[in-house]
Parts: C-alpha cells; sequence; structure tokens
C-alpha cells in the first residue's frame, strides 16, 4: 500500500490578500491539471464551471429545482443534472428529476424518475450510447420484508430496498427503459427457516443479508442508502455504494433484465449477484468489526483506462465513527480480479485485497473531514481532485500527497458570498475536473469571468497554453526573507529606503502577525508559532506594490 500525508503546504499563492482570505482560490501550483472544475451547491440552482484561477467561465442557472446531489457535464457540451423533487421519499439525497441542459442553458430533456413506489436518488452514470444508469429506492411492504427473512422486531413499514435502471432519454420528456436489476432478487437470511432466502450466510458472500445493518431500535427504512453509481465499459459492469453499510459492491450489466433477476448468465455467469464488495466483510460473516475499512464512504468509481492506477477502484472513505478518530481519506484498492475479468474469493476468506493501494490523509488525519456527501477523483497526470463537501473544500494533490491546487468554495445557502465571510453551510456533493481538450469544450467559448466571490482579493494568476503557472510576486522590490525555514525569528532585509507593512498569515489564512517598519534589518519572533506553513505578505505604504512568500517554520 502507497500511504501518504500531507501538510496541506502552500495554501496561500495567487491571492494577494492583505486582508483574511476565507473563500476562492488559495493555491494553484505550475503542477496542477489546468482544466475545469464543475460543481453546484447543494441548496442552489446554478451550476458553476471555473478555471485552474477560480475564474467563472460558464454557468448553467435555468433549473428550477435545487439539485438531487450529482452533475455532469456531458461530451456533446451538454449538462445531465438531477433535481430534487417532492415524493414520500424523504432520505439523505434524494432526487427524482433528471434533466439535460444544452451549453447555452437551453432545457433539452427532463424526466421525473418517481412514483409512490420508486423514486430516483443521489447518482447518475451517463454511458457513451447516450443512455443513463441511475439509482433509486424502491418500497416494499411489511408483508413483503417479512416473507423475506426479516426479523420482524426490526421491521420498518415500509422498507426502501435499492434497484438499478438503465434509462434512454426519448423526445423532451420521456424514457425508454432498457435494463433493470433489483437488489429484492439477491438476498439471503439465517434467521428464519420457514422464509424465503434461508441459508449460510458466510457461504453467500454473492448476496445481501436482509437483517445485516438493522436493529430493533430506530427507523430501518433507509436500509442501504445507496449513494454512488459508476459504470465500467471495459468490464460492462456497474459498480454501488452503500453509506449505511459501508460496502460497495460490482454487478453484471451484460445480463438479460432475466439474468439479472436471477443467478445465472451474462459475462460473469452469476446472473445479477454481486461480483465483489469490499469494505465491510462482516456484512456476510466472513470478518469482524476489526477487518471493516470503510465508513460511510461516497463517490466509488474505476479510475479510467489510460490514467495511472487505471482499472482500481477509488473511494472517497468520510470516516464517521472510524475507530481513533473520526477523519476522511481517499483509498484505493486493487481488487483481484483475474484474466477472465473475474473477482476471486476463497472458500472461507472475505474478498481481497487486504490492504489498500493507494491512500491520502491529511497530516493530522482529522484536518480533512466531511461526515456525509464529498468525493474524489484520479486526474489524467496522476493526481486527484478531492472534494471535501461539508467543508467545501476542493483540494488537488499530486501522487506523492502533496496539495497542488487549493479552492474554497464562495458560496452559502443564500448564494455567494463576500470575500472575508466564514461559510459555515457549505455542501458540495462532488466537483468535478475536465482536461482542457474533453469533447465538451470544441469549438466553444471560455473566457475566463470574475470570481464567484463577492468582492474578491487582487489576484496574479495566469492561465497558460499548458499548465497554469504562478507568477513571482516581487512587484516591490528591495525587501528579501532572509531564512527560509525559519526558527526563533524571520529575518527581513527592507532596502526600500520607506516603511513597509508585514503581515503574516498561518495556513488556515488567519492573520498571526502584522507589523510595519521602515527599519533595514527587521526581526519577526516566530518561536512560539506552531510548525507548519505560512506566508509572508510584505507592501509598501500605499498597498499597490507587493512581495509575497511562503516560509516554512521549524
Amino acid at each position: 500500500m502507497v500511504k501518504f500525508y500531507c501538510l496541506f503546504a502552500f495554501l496561500f499563492s495567487v491571492q494577494i490578500s492583505f486582508a483574511q482570505q476565507t473563500v476562492g482560490l488559495f493555491l494553484n501550483d505550475s503542477t496542477s491539471l489546468n482544466g475545469y472544475t464543475l460543481f453546484t451547491h447543494g441548496n442552489s440552482k446554478i451550476t458553476y464551471l471555473i478555471d485552474n484561477c477560480g475564474n467563472e467561465v460558464h454557468r448553467w442557472d435555468q433549473s428550477t429545482t435545487n439539485p438531487g446531489a450529482s452533475v455532469y457535464l456531458l461530451e456533446n457540451g451538454n449538462l445531465l443534472r438531477t433535481g430534487r423533487i417532492n415524493s414520500n421519499f424523504n432520505g439523505g439525497g434524494t432526487g427524482g428529476r433528471l434533466e439535460i441542459f444544452n451549453w447555452d442553458g437551453d432545457l433539452i430533456w427532463q424526466y421525473d424518475y418517481s412514483s409512490n413506489t420508486y423514486h430516483h436518488h443521489h447518482d447518475v452514470a451517463p454511458m457513451a450510447n447516450g443512455n443513463i444508469l441511475l439509482i433509486a429506492w424502491e418500497s416494499r411492504d411489511e408483508a413483503e420484508i417479512e416473507e423475506a427473512g426479516r426479523n420482524p422486531a426490526s421491521i420498518s413499514n415500509p422498507i426502501w430496498s435499492e434497484r438499478v435502471v438503465e434509462i434512454k432519454p426519448v423526445g423532451a420528456d420521456e424514457i425508454e427503459l432498457v435494463w433493470e436489476w433489483h437488489l429484492w432478487d439477491h438476498l439471503v437470511q439465517d434467521f428464519d427457516s420457514t422464509k424465503m432466502n434461508y441459508d449460510v450466510i458466510a457461504e453467500h458472500p454473492e448476496l445481501m443479508d436482509i437483517n445485516f445493518g438493522v436493529t430493533s431500535q430506530g427507523n430501518n427504512t433507509d436500509w442501504i442508502h445507496l449513494n454512488a453509481i459508476d459504470y465500467n465499459p471495459d468490464l460492462d459492469q456497474i459498480i454501488l455504494s452503500s453509506r449505511h453499510l459501508s460496502e460497495i459492491y460490482v454487478i453484471d450489466h451484460s445480463t438479460t433484465n432475466l439474468e439479472a433477476a436471477g443467478h445465472t448468465g451474462g459475462n460473469s455467469g452469476k446472473g445479477g449477484d454481486f461480483l465483489f464488495r469490499y469494505g465491510n466483510p462482516q456484512s456476510y460473516d466472513r470478518g469482524t468489526s476489526d477487518d471493516r475499512i470503510f465508513y460511510g464512504q461516497h463517490d466509488a468509481k474505476w479510475i479510467p483506462a489510460g490514467y495511472p492506477d487505471e482499472g482500481k477502484i477509488m473511494v472517497f472513505n468520510n470516516g464517521q465513527g472510524r475507530p481513533g478518530g473520526s477523519y476522511s481519506s481517499v483509498d484505493v484498492i486493487d481488487p483481484p480480479l483475474d484474466a477472465n475479468n473475474t473477482f476471486t474469493i476463497s472458500d472461507t476468506e472475505p474478498f481481497g485485497p487486504e490492504n489498500l493501494f493507494w491512500t491520502y490523509e491529511a497530516d493530522p488525519p482529522e484536518d480533512m473531514y466531511s461526515s456525509n456527501i464529498s468525493g474524489a477523483h484520479r486526474l489524467s497526470n496522476g493526481n486527484t481532485l478531492i472534494c471535501v463537501g461539508r467543508e467545501g473544500n476542493f483540494y488537488e494533490v499530486d501522487y506523492d500527497g502533496t496539495l497542488v491546487w487549493h479552492y474554497r468554495l464562495p458560496i452559502g445557502n443564500s448564494g455567494p458570498v463576500t470575500q472575508g465571510t466564514i461559510v459555515t453551510n457549505s455542501n458540495v456533493f462532488r466537483a468535478t475536473r475536465y482536461d482542457p481538450d474533453y469533447p465538451a469544450f470544441i469549438d466553444k467559448i471560455l473566457t475566463p469571468g470574475d470570481p464567484i466571490e463577492i468582492n474578491p482579493l487582487p489576484s496574479d494568476c495566469e492561465i497558460y497554453g499548458g499548465p497554469v503557472a504562478i507568477k513571482n510576486h516581487s512587484n516591490l522590490e528591495g525587501v528579501q526573507v532572509l531564512n527560509n525555514p525559519v526558527h526563533d525569528f524571520i529575518f527581513i532585509k527592507n532596502q526600500t529606503g520607506t516603511e513597509v507593512n508585514i503581515e503574516v498569515f498561518d495556513i488556515m489564512g488567519r492573520l498571526t502577525i502584522s507589523q510595519i517598519s521602515q527599519n533595514e534589518n527587521i526581526e519577526i519572533p516566530s518561536l512560539n508559532w506552531i510548525n507548519g506553513f505560512y506566508t509572508v505578505h510584505i507592501s509598501n505604504r500605499e498597498k499597490n506594490r507587493f512581495f509575497v512568500q511562503k516560509i516554512i517554520k521549524r
């Protein structure tokens, strides 16, 4: 396993902040993947596309609903968006509406996948043929639940099982149902031998124990709570993520609808049964709580072909309730796939791998934590874009775990905020970075506009033809930081012949010290500072010329 801890270094770069910066772009290193980042706030009808300097280059603002969670930019330049509509399904991540807008913002297709017995939620997966995979709750009544072998003491009436459907958009507001899979067809239980699905759970890792993850106390309605779906066209397989059970599952998409309801058929020969599962082997009696890997994870997806670590699976592991403290990580696993694209498992052990292939954590780990939502995906240059959804923080780290890009969402529940505002209600399901040569951008005008935040700070960020570079902020001549790293003092040389304003900010953008001096040799005490990264801002009296340098305190 490759494991990295990052000091969250260099959080301050292109923004020239003489007041505390709280939102917007904090860092854009030359090794960041130059591209365009798509996101929406959970309580906003607007979907934004920004460049690496944090400037808005496009938006879609014609929707009438808040997002159902996920948004995707399709290769033809259209936006696939989920919308939140009312229903009798009221769990977290509820959606129900699917919309497609063209680049100009015109609604060209809309469909509500919702009824009294089913309702789309959380995520969709666009396919190359124009079809859409989606996940949906489906209601099962008390009689069905008890007949399926659920312990009556833990029955909520109803409970929501899960389904996956593939739909083809038709016209402006219709669909064609292409394919469907129902979890209810793949259950096992060892509670009541007189009911359906009775068997030894440990002998059937391909099935879901209908009594796992539920208790005689509380509401067991939203039992599984899938929150992500992804499609692998090379394998013709689908991956699903269950937050409540802390597991991911792979199923076969090559089946017919009849085969998907059974246990044979398809490329795998296993019908609609699980081909692979990972994260919590206690769910099928092949492990204990000590063997658990995932804790309420989101955004399980394959790393695309041609990308570093292609074919492996990446997950944002939220870490809620993780032993030793709640913190989030981004985990990559190398699933046990043989030459025949079959996932291997022994007769008694859980699915491997035993260890993670790659993982990213903050240092200290609790510095990156989101109890829910969030996501991560591998970029074409080997970096990883991370969305810490509850904080509204977007981080890009390289393969060694070094932070190379940082943006904090400047949007609250009421819309864009003024720079300097502390946003406490961030709610971003995911953020997605697209390469500049992504087909959606062909013949499109992507002129950088203003930052999203109100009253943005001055910026010296520039977009070049290749990776974005940061210009050296040396407009104020005649000043120099003489020591870096620093220990007990920062030594500054001032040869301007006039007074300078000196401000030092810590890694969170908090002002550590501020002073004015016209001395040629300036000493700033730093003995009692916490070790880590800081940014020194030196400006002239008028604050129209400046010098910026990152330092590290050891």
